[in-house]
């Protein structure tokens, strides 16, 4: 009911499923189970618009009436529960699902035991309909058509090596001698094999020599603690290794310019009435995340090990 109101909304089943954050095939699916179950066809479809039959509006101006009263039941509901409840199905990217997102799953549940999480590890955007899903964790500048959400932290990237890979290469006194080093990038593309480095006096681009290239960043630290070379990484990543003197950040007073820019965002389709078990779960996020968010106000000491001197 509430993708066919859409759809009569926008005017448009494309419209309609940039709204809702999905395809437009499944806003035609949806509508076309509808129609089949009523047994009657509710638009009036031509190659330039969309027009309610005379059953549609009858139809539509129901089902607006059954949402806004569902709706408000709902509110209700989640207001009278003592305790939250229900299943909770995500999509995560899989370096931040399985570093960040996972070791926090297990506190949530045992605060919450009549909560199920069911998390998907993949890098790719999901449509949250056609999968099911209730929740989305992307990397993105800001949430796409459809859906709503809250940022969690920015997704900052490092230059980092280990002491021995230093040791015996020399640390570069500036980004232009990367060229010279041994790097570890993504290698989803060939930008990736061009580094982009700024100050606040100059923009320097870096075509690399890497021998390296590995598209999940778990593997690019241990390709850099292992001494391959100097790699980037995402600073969640790198974090405890940094801390624990395993490796160095190289140029910390250089901003590293990724190829996908962003923060990490969780998200959920464009609604008023969205279910206490999801905000609550989003607030639980949000609010351990809050180191990575704050991760300026670390002294750059504690990303060197003791005794070390770039």
């Amino acid at each position: 009911m509430a993708v066919f109101v859409e759809v009569v909304r926008q005017g448009s089943f494309t419209r309609a499923a940039q709204v809702l954050g999905c395809s437009t095939s499944s806003v035609s699916r949806s509508v076309t189970r509808l129609e089949n179950a009523l047994g009657t066809a509710l638009l009036q479809r031509t190659t330039r618009k969309l027009r309610l039959s005379h059953g549609g509006e009858d139809v539509f101006s129901r089902c607006e009436q059954m949402l806004e009263a569902s709706g408000l039941v709902l509110e209700v509901s989640e207001s009278l529960k003592q305790e939250i409840e229900g299943d909770i199905s995500l999509c995560v990217p899989k370096a931040v699902g399985s570093t960040l997102i996972h070791p926090l799953i297990p506190e949530f549940l045992q605060s919450y035991p009549k909560v199920n999480i069911h998390m998907t590890l993949d890098d790719r955007p999901l449509d949250l309909i056609d999968n099911q899903l209730d929740l989305a964790i992307r990397i993105t500048d800001q949430p796409p058509p459809g859906l709503m959400g809250r940022e969690l932290f920015q997704l900052d990237h490092l230059l980092c090596a280990s002491p021995d890979y230093l040791t015996c290469h020399g640390t570069p006194e500036h980004p232009s001698e990367l060229s010279e080093h041994s790097c570890i990038y993504l290698g989803n593309n060939p930008l990736d094999a061009r580094w982009r480095l700024r100050n606040n006096k100059e923009l320097v681009t870096v075509n690399l020599k890497g021998r390296y290239a590995a598209n999940h960043t778990r593997v690019r630290l241990d390709a850099v603690k292992k001494g391959i070379g100097i790699g980037t990484l995402p600073f969640f990543t790198a974090q405890p290794d940094l801390e624990a003197g395993n490796i160095v950040q190289v140029f910390p007073d250089w901003e590293f310019i990724t190829n996908y820019q962003g923060a990490v965002w969780i998200l959920h389709l464009a609604t008023r009435h969205l279910p206490q078990r999801h905000r609550v779960f989003m607030k639980y996020l949000a609010e351990n995340l809050k180191g990575i968010a704050e991760r300026n106000t670390m002294s750059e000491d504690s990303w060197m090990p003791e005794g070390y001197d770039l």
